[in-house]
């Protein structure tokens, strides 16, 4: 019978032996958590046997416990790098979305060739649903959704309407009368002589597809103030891309807007908005119309040329630019536009039983019978624990522990190993007796 005693001491220590080991190989494994091997006496008695005389019948082990205790962090510069500080699990869900659903504490997040936010094994992270200010719309775990990023926000829309706020300088000469010009070589305005005029201005408007086009307005003083004339006028001719603006479809030519200023430097023409004719963006088959607006607030005074206020009505469509987690677990997408859009709100789970979890490898479970269902929740609520952006938690493995632990069960090992021996011993000699 001995015989047996000692080979449920050398079974048991090599269990445990095995999983320190399984423990060690793992130190480095983002989200991974510890075993323990828990034993338990064998006893072969009945309600008649003599408790002073009892002799056990070795050890078996009652299970391998996982210890669900706080690992340390490894920092990180990548938002979708999270980490659990307390309870909690993040929820996953397999790649092919028939799966059930799966629980880790590795929260080193990437994103998919199709945009979907993954663990390293392609498992798509699971939040609750939002609206657009961030407020969860549908709780529990069967309304969890996979998060995705989204490639675009917004709504493409062509420009109709810009809006120009200046001044301009009193001081200004008038390109027309320069020496360089004669009777043989007059003035004419070109776009790429500075010397023909005096300022310019650069607008980005859109058109349909929210593509951007560039307006720009090249301002050319075309009189000064005399003694009998008090007021000043200027010349501004448009352009989108290499395309000439009219503003005037009813005379012949491509006409430019003229402004005309009083005496104070007060703008009194034109009064009204200014539409010009169509004209062609890039690609497009029919034409865009643009309304330029001058306002109130254009002045012409003896300051220095500057754009004051500039706006227009077109949009482009964003383009994904960036994402951020917050501690309360919203996930934010922001665009080129200068959108920023919620996408959902990270989910965490926890269990009655965390140690009943069934293992799948990979630093992740699958609940069970020993466990319990689980229980969802948000960040930071009533018993989950909080969220942390820009880190991964690390293995919860103390390689001290384990290596004392290992020479614990080696000493076991040996031991259990020395009484078999020593049984073995004992019943060669009986059986030299019987010889």
């Amino acid at each position: 019978m001995s015989f047996y005693t000692s080979l449920s001491g050398l079974q048991a220590a090599q269990t445990d032996m095995s999983t320190i080991s399984h423990n060690l190989a793992n130190v480095s494994t983002n989200g991974f958590k510890r075993s323990m091997t828990i034993f338990a006496d064998v006893i072969a008695s009945t309600k008649d046997s003599n408790p002073n005389q009892v002799v056990g019948s070795g050890t078996v082990v009652k299970g391998i416990r996982q210890q669900f205790s706080q690992g340390g962090y490894t920092q990180s510069s990548s938002s979708l790098d999270l980490a659990v500080t307390g309870d909690g699990f993040f929820a996953v869900r397999s790649e092919s979305g028939t799966g059930g659903v799966m629980f880790t504490r590795n929260g080193s997040f990437t994103v998919d060739s199709e945009r979907y936010v993954t663990d390293q094994q392609g498992n798509k992270l699971l939040v609750y649903p939002v609206d657009g200010s961030g407020a969860v719309v549908a709780t529990g775990i069967d309304s969890a959704q996979s998060l995705r990023i989204p490639q675009t926000s917004g709504t493409p829309q062509a420009t109709g309407n810009v809006a120009l706020s200046l001044n301009l300088s009193a001081n200004s000469t008038i390109p027309s009368a320069a020496t360089r010009f004669t009777d043989d070589k007059p003035y004419a305005f070109d776009r790429f002589d500075p010397g023909t005029y005096n300022q310019s201005a650069q607008t980005t408007i859109y058109d349909a597809n929210g593509n951007a086009l560039t307006l720009t307005n090249y301002f050319v003083r075309d009189s000064a103030p005399t003694v009998g004339d008090q007021t000043s006028s200027w010349k501004v001719y448009s352009f989108v891309g290499d395309q000439q603006l009219d503003s005037d479809t009813a005379t012949a030519g491509t006409q430019p807007i003229t402004l005309n200023f009083d005496s104070t430097g007060k703008i009194t023409a034109p009064s009204t908005p200014t539409t010009f004719g169509g004209f062609l963006s890039p690609g497009a088959t029919s034409e865009q119309n643009l309304t330029l607006d001058f306002g109130t607030g254009t002045t012409q005074v003896g300051s220095p040329f500057s754009v004051n206020a500039r706006s227009q009505d077109g949009a482009a469509v964003g383009q994904f630019e960036s994402v951020t987690v917050g501690d309360d677990g919203i996930v934010r997408a922001a665009f080129s536009n200068g959108d920023s859009s919620p996408l959902g709100k990270v989910m965490l789970a926890n269990f009655t039983n965390p140690s009943g979890l069934r293992q799948l490898g990979n630093s992740t479970w699958a609940a069970s019978g020993l466990s319990g269902e689980p229980r969802v929740g948000e960040p930071g609520a009533n018993g989950f624990g909080s969220l942390m952006s820009g880190a991964v938690e690390r293995s919860n493995v103390d390689i001290t522990e384990e290596l004392v632990g290992l020479i614990a069960a080696q000493r076991n090992f040996q031991a259990n190993a020395k009484a078999l021996d020593t049984a073995s011993q004992i019943s060669q000699t009986i059986f030299n007796i019987r010889s």
